[in-house]
Order: structure tokens, then sequence, then C-alpha cells
């Protein structure tokens, strides 16, 4: 049972974030239900992934619904990054973020892109929220995985995200192997990402190390003009070479036969 305070609402954003270009930005009201983003207009306190993304982000927002406040009167707090170089480091402490919701003001998580707390590290400050019985409330919007799998026609009531391979070639190649095989048992469409400039290497990836039966799917630039989905066999994969683009997006799926 929550206790008495603010509500931490998670904002979801829309998926063009890095892709360059004017025409690249499609209308936030053409991805964001109007009461997500009229919700978004009237919270004045933000934990965000990046301050500078969010300040673009609700400038998209005031065209559509005024801001409650002028954007240079709102707080906006980045999630503290881990530590590089320590093999096991601390979790940073999340609880000082929290302190809007403690005394009654409501407090939005917000993404680069998506869905808040998905394949993002905002899912530390919605554990913390819990923990102290915060009202935690996920509001309707893209998210480039759901959406990858629902166009892939791969299977959609087993599947698993399984993040970022390893970069290392014959780390990367082991463990395409080893979800392979586990695809094939238990019929599971396994779901992965990559750093856009890397997108080509990973389908080089796909197509050297899976068997020619296994169905790989790419869903590239969701939501954003020229985006496209094509799901073929591993075979067909390599007879008919695809280009795929170094600053768009991509999420790959698979499923072996």
């Amino acid at each position: 049972m929550s206790t008495p305070g603010g509500s931490l609402y998670l904002v979801p954003n829309s998926l063009d974030f890095g892709i360059d270009g004017a025409d690249a930005a499609v209308p936030i009201e053409d991805v964001l239900p109007l009461g997500v983003l009229c919700i978004a207009a009237r919270l004045e306190h933000w934990v965000a992934e990046s301050a500078r993304s969010t300040r673009a982000f609700l400038k998209r927002v005031d065209r559509v619904v005024p801001l409650a406040r002028p954007l240079q009167q709102i707080a906006i707090v980045e999630l503290p990054r881990p530590s590089k170089g320590a093999k096991a480091p601390a979790a940073p402490d999340l609880k000082p973020l929290l302190a809007p919701l403690r005394a009654g003001v409501d407090l939005g998580l917000i993404s680069e892109a998506g869905l808040p707390a998905v394949a993002d590290p905002g899912a530390a400050l919605v554990q913390a929220a819990h923990a102290e019985h915060i009202a935690v409330v996920a509001l309707p919007g893209p998210s480039s995985l759901l959406l990858a799998l629902a166009a892939s026609g791969l299977n959609g009531q087993s599947f698993a995200f399984v993040g970022y391979l390893p970069v290392e070639a014959g780390a990367r190649a082991a463990r395409l192997r080893e979800l392979e095989a586990l695809s094939r048992r238990a019929q599971q469409t396994q779901i992965l990402i990559e750093t856009p400039y890397r997108n080509a290497a990973m389908l080089d990836a796909l197509l050297a190390h899976l068997q020619p039966g296994t169905r790989v799917s790419l869903s590239c630039g969701l939501t954003a003009p020229g985006a496209f989905t094509r799901t073929d066999s591993v075979g067909a994969w390599r007879a008919s070479a695809a280009s795929l683009p170094a600053d768009r997006p991509v999420v790959f799926a698979f499923l072996a036969g």
C-alpha cells in the first residue's frame, strides 16, 4: 500500500532520439497520447537519463500542451552513472532523488527514448520508490522492443530481451550460438540491441553464426520517417544483403526453426 505523498510517473519518450535530420522527428502527438502530454506538461520535477534530451522533450510537449511553468524553472536531475573501472561498483544512493515525492510533489522519470525503466537505468529508481511504498504510475507510450516484436512475425508468446551482446568477436559468436540453441529448444524469440554505429557488424555476426533456417528480423528507426521491418531466414538474408544505417537504432530479433 502506498504512503501519502507524490506519485512517480514513468513518462515515455519518443523513439527518435539520436536520429539526425530535421525531418526525422515526428510530431510528439503522433506517438504519445494526449493524456500523457498533459501529465508531462504539469510536472515540475524530473529524474532523467539526460537533462539535455529531457529539455528537448519538454519543448516538444510545450508546443502541444503548454508547460505549467517556464522550462528554466523545471527541476531536472540526472540519474547518477555507475563509476567506471570498478569490477563491482557500489550502487548509487537514489534516495535523495525521491525527496519531492516525500514532500507530496509528483515526480517524472524519463529515458532518452521509449519507456523508462525498460532496458534503461531508471529501473533502479522505480525499485527505490517501491521500497518506500511510493505510488508508481506507468504511462502508455512506444517501446521499440515490443513494436519490433509485433512487427517481426516471430513468436510473441515466448520471448526474451537479452540486451547487448559482447563486442569481442569470439565471445559474441559463442553467445549467439548459445541463444540460438535456447531459441530452438524453447521456441523463444531472442531480442537484442546494438549501438547504431555497430549495426552492420551485428547483422554480419548474426548471418555468420546462425543457422540458415533461423529467422532474423530487423526493425530500423521505428516510428520515424523511413522506418522499416524485415523478417527473413538467415539463408535469404545472405542471398540478399542489406545495408543498415549507422545513425539509427535497430532492434534485432531471431527465432530458430
